[in-house]
């Protein structure tokens, strides 16, 4: 019989399912091998073509590794809190729980399709409370919990309320501790601490505790109604939905991320991730060595603190610049600069931090009348505002120094302010120079030094005055973790006369209310303060708290009593291979990097980084489809019906190949009358607009154009001007695949047509996995080619199965043991793309020797099961098989096998290759110029010469000279 994909496919779909195939246990006899891929958030749309890509890696392994005798764990499961389904819910009123219902169906659907080996009994929603009680119970430790920087670990919080009660507090020095105690420098005694009230005794806490209430600037969005992260933000606008975007000081709950800056950093080492998260993750951190500084203000009281990695510099400042948001721009400003101040802080604030710090042209600030002190000369500066320094790096405020920082360089010269050199023999007439290598000069007591050594010099100096200190800096700011929203994880938090409680754990899981509306209230507070006797906090966790720790929850995903056993977080450990796109690296990564560290601090976990080995699997590309309109900018006369022109009629026309007449004469030839040709050619008013077409609509650049005007109402009687033959040829562009492009190919359509295990050759045979690669169904025939080819190794020309038991030759032998070679060497490397070409490869070497020996293609049926699994159990079940493919092993190849005993020798003339001669390797010298020239072709290129001499190296070349 004829391979029939679609009946096979269900059939083993079917098996798999009934018998839980891929159901994975916990079984310390074998070795484990945890292989996870990045959750999916499940859109209304569905998957297309690009997302299995990773997918379709990552379950090649897992089956490669099960057939290698691993306990492989493969799960999935659904990020299912987000705000797409939250703004469905505000725009029709249904529900979030019911559209994220829907959109889990259709992605199980799509993913069963593609036969997937996912353990599903082990599948987890982050809306389901089940999953989310966990999520809770975790924020609860971290609300429990401090860094303890002598130990530099978590710990929990009754550690610290010891430290207290015993030794009281000495102030921010102590180097015990970490958070911000400004309020309490001067410390506290421990019978003070006894003395306290609660809700001071709280006050402390938060300043120390790993979940804490915060103030600070946040991204807020007005139009969703609230707080993004700042990966959530692009060019000012949120991602979703492309709202504007302000910044804003609000009260907000935090995690304290920066406690474990350090660790985060130094542990990337030990971890095989690409060095590009690596690095985006190293940038984001941004650890910094330098100093902090006060300046006193003139005629206040107040003092303008700043972090800076070139405490040398010092004797260059002429100017402070403040962030618009800096707590003290209000106090400092005098009443001649006011207004001014004022609206340009307002103008400020409404810009994104990525705008302010990637628009590096566009400079502006303003004077706020204030002067400081320089702490080491005594030189009056004066205080300006200006959005390039931003709030939440260092102490928001900078002391620009124009001769070694060039955006200090460009506002001092925007505004006329003084630059002083302070480099001997640099020029700085055109641009800054921040060189530590030159001597000092017009500094101090620094004069005549390089300003590498001056650094620790200056800052020796600052700390004898008392005016600064040796300081590391983190760009990393805490984590913002209330969103204004509803679909979203409840905080387990209640207040007590206005301190912040957690709930007890046993009451877990606080359930989401029902509310009337998913929108803010009438006064502006978040959906959740609309339920009735809703007595906890309003916010709600953000999307990645679910995703920070999800790996974990799979590895004991029905425990009730624990969000991980211990027998099954010593047994799983860790991710030994992790697949994902990399636009996560400074947030999700990071995060559950964060989290991980933490559990394994409180012991709950014995890794402290959650993945071994990461691959980001490159973007599969939309190739778009265009159609081009054809615009007279003049009146139609007849008719309003709307034309479109094949592309190479159009590139005739750009080339002036043909003439504006011409066109249009084509298109008058079709609607007889259809533009006034004397008014449109006398002012040339045409234009040609390019639109994008479904791509479903077009094979091979040939529109289907029936299917076109069906496509959209307005086309239904649109002409269509084709090329001679009939046929319209689109245009075609890569660019990013989504709706919007009407690029998007569905895998369902594939499946439908090729069958999913052609889906699953075709994406791996595009190109590498780590590369992105754009979409083109041009070669997929090819593929289903190659299944069909392979099936009719098993079976004769009356299409009959039929296996032979006889012997293998040694050719037989030799091409499967090569093909199983390359194939595990592939694999291993994650180079899937050269498996499949490796298997074509085989398949038709095979067919030339008309082979259909049991003890090759038994073989051939496992090695091909990872990639193409439907098949491969069909071919294993008529081979005789009663368990499933998926228990059997790996083949092991055979050195033997593929030694060669034949040599096919180039034989040259003179240097010239002019004919080959294929011999045993074993001849010698002598044996082998023999059988050259006893050969046919000899006589026809000797051509009556004189040889002179012969040139041998056996196993290589041969070389006549005449």
């Amino acid at each position: 019989m004829e391979y029939n994909f679609r009946e096979i496919e269900a059939k083993w779909q079917h098996y798999w399912r009934e018998h839980k195939s891929y159901k994975t246990v916990l079984d310390t006899s074998l070795p484990k091998f945890y292989v996870l891929d990045m959750f999916p958030y499940p859109s209304g749309s569905g998957l297309h073509v690009g997302h299995p890509l990773g997918y379709i890696g990552s379950d090649i392994f897992s089956r490669y590794k099960r057939l290698k005798g691993f306990n492989v764990l493969h799960p999935m499961g659904y990020d299912a809190f987000g705000l797409p389904a939250e703004q469905y819910a505000i725009q029709t009123g249904q529900h979030p729980a019911i559209t994220t219902e829907q959109n889990i169906n259709r992605y199980r659907e799509q993913l069963d399709k593609i036969g997937f080996s996912f353990d599903w009994d082990r599948e987890v929603r982050t809306s389901d409370p089940q999953y989310y009680k966990w999520t809770q119970w975790i924020f609860i430790q971290l609300f429990n919990s401090w860094y303890n920087k002598k130990t530099n670990k978590a710990e929990n919080i009754s550690t610290l309320i010891n430290c207290f009660e015993i030794n009281g507090f000495k102030g921010t020095s102590d180097d015990i501790l970490t958070g911000d105690l400004e309020i309490y420098h001067d410390g506290f005694t421990a019978q003070e601490w006894k003395d306290f009230s609660s809700s001071t005794k709280e006050n402390v806490l938060q300043q120390f505790r790993l979940a804490y209430m915060g103030d600070t600037m946040v991204n807020w969005c007005p139009q969703l109604g609230t707080v993004l992260a700042n990966e959530e933000v692009k060019d000012g606008v949120s991602e979703r939905g492309g709202y504007p975007v302000e910044r804003k000081r609000m009260s907000q709950w935090c995690l304290r991320i920066t406690a474990f800056a350090d660790r985060l950093l130094n542990d990337l080492e030990g971890i095989e991730w690409s060095e590009s998260i690596k690095e985006a993750q190293r940038n984001w951190i941004g650890r910094s060595e330098g100093s902090s500084l006060k300046f006193k203000v003139q005629g206040s009281n107040a003092e303008i603190e700043v972090f800076t990695t070139r405490p040398d510099t010092i004797f260059g400042v002429t100017f402070l610049t403040l962030a618009p948001e800096h707590e003290l721009v209000n106090e400092l400003t005098t009443d001649e600069y006011r207004n001014a101040v004022n609206e340009y802080v307002t103008y400020a604030r409404n810009r994104s931090e990525r705008e302010r710090m990637s628009e590096v042209k566009r400079i502006t600030g303003q004077f706020t009348g204030a002067y400081a002190i320089n702490p080491l000369n005594g030189e009056k500066i004066p205080v300006w505002v200006g959005d390039y320094v931003l709030a939440g790096y260092g102490t928001g405020a900078v002391m620009a120094v124009p001769a070694g920082d060039q955006r200090d360089w460009d506002f001092a010269k925007h505004f006329n302010l003084p630059i002083i050199p302070i480099n001997k023999d640099v020029d700085i007439s055109e641009a800054a120079d921040a060189t530590k290598d030159a001597l000092m000069i017009n500094s101090g007591f620094l004069n005549g030094i390089t300003g590498r050594e001056a650094i620790k010099a200056a800052i020796k100096e600052i700390e004898k005055l008392g005016v600064g200190k040796g300081k590391t800096n983190y760009r990393l700011r805490d984590a913002i973790f209330g969103r204004q929203r509803y679909w979203g994880e409840p905080i387990p938090v209640y207040y007590n006369d206005g301190v912040p409680c957690v709930m007890k754990e046993e009451a877990l899981p606080l359930v989401l209310p029902e509310v009337d509306k998913f929108l803010p209230t009438e006064t502006g507070e978040p959906p959740l303060a609309r339920a009735k006797d809703w007595n906890y906090e309003t916010t709600t966790m953000p999307g990645w708290a679910g995703s920070s720790w999800y790996y974990l929850r799979y590895m004991d995903a029905n425990n009730k009593s624990a969000f991980v056993g211990k027998e099954a977080a010593d047994y799983w450990q860790d991710v030994d291979l992790y697949l994902g796109g990399a636009e996560h690296a400074t947030g999700h990564l990071l995060y559950v990097r964060f989290w991980t560290k933490f559990l394994f601090d409180l012991g709950y976990i014995p890794k402290q980084e959650p993945a071994k080995k990461l691959i980001n699997q490159g973007m599969i590309q939309g190739v778009s489809a265009f159609a081009y309109r054809l615009l007279p900018l003049k009146v139609v006369i007849t008719s309003a019906r709307p034309v479109f022109i094949s592309k190479e009629i159009v590139a005739d026309y750009v080339s002036q190949k043909i003439t504006t007449q011409q066109l249009l004469e084509k298109v008058n030839s079709k609607i007889p009358g259809y533009c006034n040709l004397e008014d449109i050619l006398k002012d040339n008013a045409i234009a040609i607009s390019q639109i994008h077409v479904d791509v479903n609509l077009v094979d091979n650049n040939i529109l289907d154009i029936k299917g076109f005007q069906k496509w959209r109402e307005e086309f239904v009687d649109a002409v269509i001007i084709t090329e001679d033959d009939g046929k319209y040829i689109c245009g075609s562009e890569v660019e990013k695949m989504s709706k919007s492009k009407h690029n998007v190919v569905s895998p369902d359509k594939i499946v439908e047509d090729y069958g999913a295990d052609c889906l699953r050759l075709y994406e791996m045979f595009l190109g590498p996995l780590e590369q992105s690669k754009p979409w083109n169904t041009n070669g997929i025939s090819g593929v289903s080619n190659f299944i069909r080819k392979l099936w009719r190794l098993y079976h004769n020309k009356q299409n009959e199965f039929e296996v032979s038991g006889e012997v293998a030759t040694a050719a037989e032998l030799k091409t499967l043991h090569k093909t199983i070679k390359k194939v595990e060497e592939d694999i291993e490397r994650f180079s899937f793309n050269t498996s499949v070409s490796t298997f074509m490869i085989c398949v038709n070497e095979l067919t030339d020797l008309k082979c259909n020996k049991r003890a090759i293609l038994e073989p051939l049926a496992v090695i091909l099961s990872p990639y193409a699994p439907h098949v491969a159990e069909e071919l294993w079940n008529l081979l005789g098989n009663k368990e499933s493919v998926t228990k059997t092993q790996f083949p092991k190849w055979n050195q033997q096998y593929l030694v060669e005993d034949s040599f096919e020798y180039p034989v040259s003339f003179n240097g010239k290759v002019r004919f080959k001669l294929t011999m045993p390797l074993q001849l010698n010298k002598e044996e082998i110029e023999k059988q050259v020239i006893s050969s046919p072709e000899m006589s026809k290129f000797l051509n009556g010469d004189q040889i002179k001499k012969i040139i041998i190296v056996p196993g290589r070349i041969v070389n006549i000279v005449i």
